[in-house]
């Protein structure tokens, strides 16, 4: 006989407990937290702008230094009217915006360079690391997709040669036959 009341406190999800505030220190899982959390507190933002008629700006900087941006009449207009001070035209605050945006952007693309530059000073010393070989934990969704995409070339790379030293295999072993390419 199977006991219902057994079956009934058994719990398949953890639910909502309440959580230690502190780092987090595994990278996958403070990913995780950083997009749920931006996601409900645009969310609040959003719910207080229509509530009570608020104008809000908010950046975040995720983790893998990627900006987020959320702004209600618009990002642009507040910094602009916060910059100068007082009321502002929505230009003067999208080009303002538009700057420190560009010096993130110049800021990612250094980094990503460096990164690039001691990749390839490790490959140079002799290390046999190879690009898959490298932690992806970090990576955004981008990156990954991209990631995925040349483990694909790979992948289908390995196949095409796999397929061709069969092809070769398949034939006597002949020297005196120049028809045929050895690999």
């Amino acid at each position: 006989m199977v006991d219902i009341a057994s079956k009934k406190t058994e719990k398949k999800t953890m639910g909502r407990r309440k959580i230690e505030i502190r780092k987090i220190e595994k990278k996958t899982s403070l990913q995780v937290t950083f997009t749920k959390r931006r996601t409900g507190l645009f969310r609040k933002a959003s719910e207080l702008c229509v509530l009570c008629g608020a104008e809000i700006a908010i950046l975040v900087q995720s983790p893998a230094d990627k900006i987020f941006a959320f702004g209600h009449p618009s990002v642009e207009a507040l910094i602009g009217r916060f910059e100068s001070g007082g009321a502002v035209s929505p230009e003067t605050g999208a080009s303002s915006f538009r700057q420190f945006v560009e010096q993130v952007e110049g800021r990612q693309k250094y980094e990503e360079a460096v990164r690039r530059l001691e990749m390839e000073k490790r490959m140079k010393e002799g290390e046999r690391e190879f690009w898959w070989d490298e932690p992806f934990e970090g990576l955004e969704l981008q990156e990954l997709e991209e990631y995925a995409e040349a483990l694909e070339v790979l992948r289908d790379n390995v196949s095409q040669r796999v397929e061709a030293l069969a092809f070769a295999s398949s034939f006597p072993d002949n020297d005196d036959d120049e028809g045929f390419f050895r690999f």
